[in-house]
């Protein structure tokens, strides 16, 4: 089938929306909007609000206002904000707890060596991964690595933690060979080994949409975590949920931000921020019946922070 839709002006976007039955109380602002954000983009917001079909579009359920679509947007992208500042922390204490690690237990370059890993092939193409991210690299410590050492050509490990991807990293922890030393990675961040592997994994792919800005609250991921059997309190919560919206990946970062930053009120502002909007449905976003009882939901009191 060959493509054919036409591309349309702001104007005619407007027209379309209200033609389908939603309100627009502020023709000025929508327009504002539509330009700066784009018809497509809010395309997924308003999907929720859409009813029976007509024709060849689904038409709005009664009272529905744009308004209403643009207030879903603005709750997803502070979403993306809560969850990037979460991200942003266990992230830095993932690399922080694997570069010790590696570096107590085999020494600065200890990570290069293949023996350390379960398959050679892999462990091949993250060196030669790392050495790319390496060449590419003008921070200050790179760039006085690569000038005043010549032996090896790649930095010690807790330069590479600093340098290399998450996805990378998530690759290094994970395909090591002894459980025993991926368990002793994982202990000082409250995880099984396993949990810990399936989730930076999975925490490497929220962060990619993250980054590039993708709708966040009722997505379906495709690649999910393990669900813990311990600690309790986060398997507890996790009871009943759809492991593929964003509630388990909620509670895990909660989780592992009480360890990584004591005192954290990041579970209230999440709570504050889906109470004002009144269409971040919970259930889209895979939380289980009765979510509001869950210890891990009420451990804090809801309040405006800046944590």
């Amino acid at each position: 089938m060959k493509f054919a839709k036409p591309a349309i002006s702001v104007d005619d976007q407007l027209d379309l929306l209200k033609q389908r039955g939603m309100t627009v109380p502020d023709e000025v602002r929508a327009r504002h909007y539509l330009q700066h954000i784009s018809y497509y983009r809010l395309r997924a917001y308003w999907l929720p609000f859409e009813g029976a079909k007509q024709g060849d579009a689904h038409c709005f359920k009664d009272d529905t206002s744009f308004d209403d679509v643009l207030s879903l947007y603005v709750f997803d992208r502070q979403l993306r904000l809560l969850v990037m500042d979460a991200v942003e922390r266990v992230e830095v204490a993932i690399r922080a707890s694997w570069a010790h690690h590696m570096a107590m237990s085999h020494g600065p370059h200890g990570y290069l060596d293949q023996q350390h890993y379960s398959k050679v092939r892999h462990h091949a193409s993250m060196v030669d991964s790392l050495t790319k991210e390496f060449d590419r690299s003008r921070d200050t410590f790179a760039e006085h690595y690569r000038t005043k050492y010549t032996d090896p050509t790649l930095p010690p490990v807790w330069m590479a933690a600093e340098l290399m991807s998450f996805g990378l990293l998530s690759k290094f922890y994970g395909g090591l060979k002894s459980r025993a030393e991926r368990q002793a990675i994982a202990k000082p961040l409250g995880l099984d080994e396993k949990v810990l592997t399936s989730f930076a994994h999975h925490m490497s792919h929220v962060r990619n949409i993250c980054a590039h800005h993708g709708r966040l609250w009722n997505r379906r991921f495709t690649i999910q975590m393990i669900v813990p059997r311990y600690p309790a309190r986060l398997a507890i919560a996790m009871k009943g949920a759809d492991s593929r919206n964003i509630h388990n990946t909620l509670v895990t970062l909660d989780q592992m931000l009480r360890i990584v930053a004591p005192g954290t009120t990041w579970c209230d502002r999440v709570l504050l921020l889906m109470a004002e909007c009144a269409f971040a449905n919970p259930q889209a976003m895979g939380f289980p019946e009765g979510w509001e009882q869950q210890p891990i939901w009420k451990a804090g009191q809801v309040q405006e922070v800046g944590q």
